[in-house]
């Protein structure tokens, strides 16, 4: 889309990320976490290379990509999960496929073979986001928690490199 790029998030989108972040979870259907964390928290528990944002023909951070290490044991190195976000004033634009197709890069070149996330089935949004990524689902957690008092089910979600063998 050529009014939207996508760069290397830093510090100064913080406040951007955050909104958007705030955002999502208001809409119920994007975490269990009901509200954002502080940058701090938020900075601590991502991995810095692979955290970008797209941003529109005004300069505006419109949505953001990130990922946290599933486990500190290094076998478990090569696989991440991630999240993604839209400022909901620009979903519907293939904001969220561009900030997939800049994780899927950034990861491979550094050795990552696994992408993988949990993700509410009824977000039916998200759901054929990440089929066209290539996700496929792996299993469905059935009733794994509440949220907003209702049990809630996640479908596990993961991408293979099919580049890193």
């Amino acid at each position: 889309m050529p009014d939207v790029t996508v760069r290397p998030m830093t510090a100064g989108d913080s406040g951007r990320v955050l909104a958007i972040y705030q955002a999502g979870l208001d809409g119920g259907h994007a975490s269990f976490e009901t509200t954002a964390p502080t940058w701090a928290a938020f900075d601590a528990s991502r991995l810095p290379d692979h955290r970008s944002v797209a941003v529109d023909a005004r300069g505006r951070v419109v949505g953001w990509v990130a990922v946290t290490p599933t486990s500190t044991r290094a076998v478990y190195a090569g696989v991440v999960e991630h999240s993604v976000y839209v400022d909901p004033a620009a979903r519907g634009r293939g904001v969220a496929g561009l900030l997939l197709d800049a994780l899927i890069a950034s990861t491979e070149t550094a050795g990552i073979w696994t992408i993988q996330s949990g993700v509410f089935p009824e977000n039916l949004a998200s759901m054929t986001l990440h089929k066209r990524a290539g996700f496929r689902v792996i299993g469905v957690r059935e009733r794994v928690a509440r949220h907003h008092g209702r049990w809630r089910d996640v479908a596990l979600i993961e991408r293979r490199s099919p580049v890193i063998a």
